[in-house]
């Protein structure tokens, strides 16, 4: 064992945006420490998750590959194949302590994929025991409540408080134990962390002490389409339940105040590897699976090529490497994180099969920096995307449909060139990206989808309006009946939530999606709440 491997800490957000750092030209962002690892790092402005969804983009980075290998395309409960080396294992093969702390979102999430220890903090908890965080919780007095998360389903995009104080939030936890692990190691032998935060994943439910930190900035409006945008774009249009513009904004100022929790949290993980001598002997990676729409072009969520979903921030920090106060345009993705960790630790890669990802250490090594593939969903909900450095062009196998964005003059797609009417080097432009696009589908995208050298043309997806369907399930599975009868009412926990936003009238909301989805879900008492939220105007 060599003591003087680095450590590797991967600092890793969930559904965070490109333009939520200060230091990157975002000055509405109340980002203190993530500007510290901009000016003490690397900042790459071109950097893009290679899968906007949560499940396929952690496992892009777990093993280096995209969907064609380790089978996540989507957000799906398929079990992930043994087969593939991944970060965690190659490292604990190399004498790394491996651990992982927070949202995982593995499948399954118990599998620890070469992890010592896994400390999960996952979204949904199928039952307390399965979760550190939910037990946590429990230790603490406050395994009474059932949205540890925030509320999903009628909230799940809307400004509500945390029904959890700051001090025993999830974002304080994941902080807390990460501080807690960097102690115990104390540069005893390198280590590999993965800190998962949940935040700014919605729900957006930040604690008091966060959530009024927007309300006197002016944070930019969401972007609008000056083209109709996607067919499939349209199902991300009714995920959000937000009566009029004032939610829109409010909405807007708490997902900010997450990040900014977040990176309260990150400055006590700096400040700890500081205290212990081991910040420039650790390589930090922050960055995020994915980005969130946020009311661009009328939608929200994720699962879509454009920016908003598919760019995220990216800064490596490692002072014996990579030149601090730099910046990078080069086009890089989630699949290279596997193959920089490596270089860096001076490891060979034990897979039989070729990663598609190359260490960004080499400046010029053989990946070729001048596109960027991305890929979502099977059938048609699939869709793939390559960008240059100047357009982006998209493709949708449900329907055939086609974009074609200038992201010089236009950054923030507004204008899908293909509907202008101005075909004028627009074809050419557009046959050139797609025919290389076939090449990437060809290599590295689900197999069978390119047939005699063209995209398949399916069947257009019909759209149909949904509403979040999810609720918190693990106080069914509680197995001690006086524990189980001391668990918050569901009812109650919704009022608390949106008690001090007053933006918030519940009696304006989908209440006939949510009644249905309720009694889907055992809550058979939403008649007589909805009758009280509708007399009396709540």
């Amino acid at each position: 064992m060599n003591k003087k491997k680095p450590n590797i800490l991967l600092l890793f957000t969930d559904q965070q945006r490109f333009d939520t750092i200060n230091a990157c030209g975002f000055s509405y962002v109340k980002t203190p420490n993530l500007d510290r690892l901009v000016k003490e790092g690397v900042v790459f402005t071109n950097a893009y998750t290679s899968n906007p969804v949560c499940i396929p983009a952690r496992h892009n980075v777990l093993t280096g590959f995209y969907a064609r290998q380790h089978g996540y395309a989507d957000n799906s409960n398929m079990p992930f194949t043994h087969l593939l080396p991944t970060i965690p294992r190659i490292l604990s093969d190399n004498w790394y302590e491996t651990r992982a702390i927070g949202k995982m979102h593995f499948r399954p999430p118990r599998r620890h994929n070469g992890f010592d220890k896994m400390e999960l903090m996952e979204e949904i908890v199928s039952y307390r025991e399965r979760d550190e965080y939910a037990m946590y919780l429990k230790n603490v007095g406050l395994g009474n409540i059932q949205n540890i998360h925030g509320v999903r389903n009628l909230l799940c995009l809307l400004p509500q408080r945390s029904l959890i104080p700051e001090k025993h939030h999830g974002s304080t936890w994941v902080g807390d134990r990460t501080v807690d692990f960097i102690k115990t190691n104390k540069g005893r032998h390198p280590f590999f962390l993965w800190a998962g935060w949940l935040a700014p994943h919605p729900p957006f439910d930040v604690p008091d002490t966060f959530a009024d930190l927007y309300n006197c900035v002016d944070i930019p409006k969401p972007y609008i389409s000056k083209t109709p945008v996607s067919p499939l774009a349209h199902r991300n249009k009714f995920y959000a339940d937000l009566p009029d513009e004032k939610y829109l904004k409010r909405m807007r100022q708490v997902y900010y105040s997450a990040i900014s929790l977040v990176d309260k949290n990150i400055g006590k993980i700096l400040g700890t590897l500081e205290e212990i001598g081991e910040l420039d002997n650790t390589l930090i990676i922050f960055t995020s699976d994915h980005g969130e729409l946020l009311g661009d072009y009328g939608l929200s969520q994720k699962m879509l090529p454009y920016d908003g979903c598919t760019k995220i921030p990216f800064i490596i920090r490692y002072p014996k490497k990579f030149k601090p106060n730099t910046t990078r345009n080069d086009f890089i993705d989630l699949t290279d994180i596997l193959p920089t960790i490596l270089d860096i630790t001076d490891i060979k890669y034990p897979g039989e099969n070729k990663l598609p990802g190359e260490s960004i250490l080499k400046e010029k090594g053989i990946k070729n920096r001048n596109y960027q593939y991305i890929e979502n969903g099977n059938k048609s909900n699939r869709w793939i995307s390559l960008r240059d450095n100047r357009y982006k062009y998209n493709y949708y196998y449900g329907g055939g449909y086609e974009e074609l964005f200038d992201m010089e003059k236009d950054p923030h797609e507004t204008i899908n060139l293909l509907l202008t009417g101005n075909t004028n080097g627009i074809i050419g432009i557009k046959n050139k990206l797609k025919s290389k696009l076939m090449e990437y589908e060809k290599k590295y995208g689900l197999e069978n989808y390119v047939y005699n050298n063209k995209f398949l043309k399916l069947k257009t997806l019909n759209i149909t309006k949904q509403r979040n369907a999810q609720f918190p399930i693990f106080q069914f599975k509680i197995t001690d009946e006086n524990e189980k009868n001391r668990m918050n009412n569901f009812f109650d926990e919704v009022f608390k939530a949106v008690k001090k936003e007053k933006i918030v009238k519940l009696h304006q909301l989908d209440l006939e999606a949510w009644r249905k989805n309720c009694k889907k879900n055992g809550l058979h008492n939403v008649d007589e709440i909805i009758n009280k939220i509708t007399k009396e105007k709540l």
